[in-house]
């Protein structure tokens, strides 16, 4: 399928230290011919951390897509009236992103523009990075695999003895779970054995 002429909609939330990696698979959607609307958490636009200064993130994400990333409800909000997204992608997920988009919660830029898409019976693309995803964040999980129009990026243990209930996705397949949920399928298998990538 391709992506050119779609407009697909790129949520990054805080789990601050996948940030890098995620640039790198934003710059790959660009690639593929998307165009591609930014939108960042409140922490993500506020954060200062020791993976980086909020500003640089911003500044990488606006010289990557060409776009000035969306950082506030307001901004977010006419994505479902005016059905501005083909898709809409949320990498980094965190755990609790993964729970808010789970029961409804519409409290940040990203969980707004998540609940416009889905409004309009669109695709939105989780990619998880979330040290409880087996533990507290499980059921959320869960209960988002069985969603309509719900899709995963494939993910798995990143470090299964350290941090058991950890996962994280496999971002090099983020455009290929972007194509196949635009198309209403999961790309499979959704578990699978971690390792670097992307």
């Amino acid at each position: 399928m391709g992506l050119e002429g779609k407009r697909i909609g790129f949520g990054l939330t805080g789990s601050h230290c996948t940030l890098e990696r995620v640039m790198k698979a934003l710059e790959t959607l660009v690639a593929s011919g998307a165009e591609v609307v930014p939108v960042v958490s409140l922490s993500v636009a506020g954060s200062d951390t020791r993976f980086g200064q909020a500003q640089k993130w911003l500044s990488r994400i606006q010289e990557i897509t060409g776009r000035k990333p969306l950082a506030s409800v307001v901004e977010a909000e006419p994505i479902g009236p005016k059905r501005l997204l083909d898709a809409m992608v949320v990498a980094p997920c965190t755990g609790n992103t993964l729970a808010k988009v789970a029961q409804g919660i519409t409290d940040s830029p990203v969980t707004m523009a998540a609940k416009g898409t889905l409004r309009n019976g669109r695709p939105v693309v989780l990619s998880p990075s979330t040290n409880d995803g087996l533990g507290l964040n499980a059921k959320n999980i869960g209960l988002l695999l069985a969603t309509k129009n719900i899709y995963f990026v494939p993910f798995g243990q990143d470090n299964a003895v350290e941090k058991p209930t950890s996962v994280d996705a496999h971002l090099d397949l983020l455009v290929d779970t972007v194509e196949a949920a635009l198309v209403g399928r999961q790309l499979q298998p959704v578990l699978r054995e971690w390792r670097r990538s992307g």
